[in-house]
């Protein structure tokens, strides 16, 4: 039995903001890819309540630690007596939009639930998910979707293989701020599902970060040389669609003396359900 997860990134396709929910949320519509590439969690069970982390490569207090968070909460709702050790190797960086807190999070409660017996459906751990993140039933379920609501209402959809060059800027985007900021636009159309997968849609937040951020709106004009750069999330990643996966490739290693780049693989189905099949077997 392996120790070692896949928590696969995340793109959002589009993201529009489409009004303010009752519960002081925004009403969201957006659409989902994951992605061959991500962090990766090591998970090892133990015969005692404990939950630990152990070498972790990012600052994030445990307290904090959604990882860790995932592996008590499942623990308290379950009233699981097993613990475990914790280890994530942390590739998406923090801030980009990609998901990663919410895919590490996702990897720990799957995994956890056939390692400790549980037995609770993937829509029960959606259900405890969300109450850790708004993006963590995403990665749990492990299909491309479009979302609504707070983007935990899922509609899965079928994007088949897509190749993208992920660019990664040297700064961090503040979500609350974005969410906080007045003349974010709350009242976008939404549009239909083929109008999703026919590739329409925006980001809503990107103008805020290219007013925000001057280097990132510099970016944006200097990579237009290889496509049409598009941000991720809330964060402050920016992903190019290609063709094919040479182009990417291509493209990739002609940008990566200027900026942090990798070429990567838009999926349907999660590697971590891959993963958990053939660790069934």
């Amino acid at each position: 039995m392996t120790d070692y997860w896949p928590a696969p990134a995340k793109l959002n396709l589009f993201l529009h903001v489409i009004g303010r929910r009752a519960d002081g949320y925004h009403e969201l519509q957006t659409l989902f890819q994951l992605l061959d590439w991500g962090d990766t969690v090591r998970i090892r069970p133990v015969d005692c309540p404990a939950i630990s982390r152990a070498g972790a490569n990012y600052r994030v207090p445990e307290s904090e630690d959604l990882a860790l968070r995932a592996a008590r909460l499942l623990q308290a709702e379950t009233g699981c007596c097993w613990g475990a050790e914790i280890e994530v190797n942390k590739q998406i960086p923090m801030g980009s939009g990609m998901g990663g807190g919410s895919s590490d999070a996702a990897t720990v409660l799957v995994v956890l639930n056939s390692h400790w017996g549980c037995r609770l459906s993937r829509e029960e751990l959606a259900s405890i998910g969300g109450r850790l993140g708004a993006d963590v039933p995403l990665f749990v379920h492990g299909r491309s979707a479009i979302g609504t609501g707070r983007g935990d209402e899922l509609q899965p959809v079928r994007l088949g293989e897509r190749h993208y060059v992920l660019v990664f800027p040297d700064f961090a985007v503040a979500t609350a701020e974005l969410f906080a900021a007045p003349d974010l636009p709350r009242n976008t159309v939404p549009i239909t599902t083929e109008q999703a997968l026919a590739g329409l849609g925006r980001n809503d937040f990107e103008p805020l970060v290219r007013q925000k951020h001057p280097q990132f709106a510099g970016l944006m004009q200097e990579l237009s040389h290889w496509g049409r750069p598009v941000m991720t999330g809330t964060g402050s990643g920016i992903f190019i669609a290609m063709r094919d996966e040479m182009t990417a490739k291509r493209a990739a290693a002609e940008m990566k003396c200027r900026y942090n780049v990798r070429a990567v693989n838009g999926v349907d189905h999660s590697p971590l359900q891959q993963a958990l099949d053939v660790d069934g077997e």
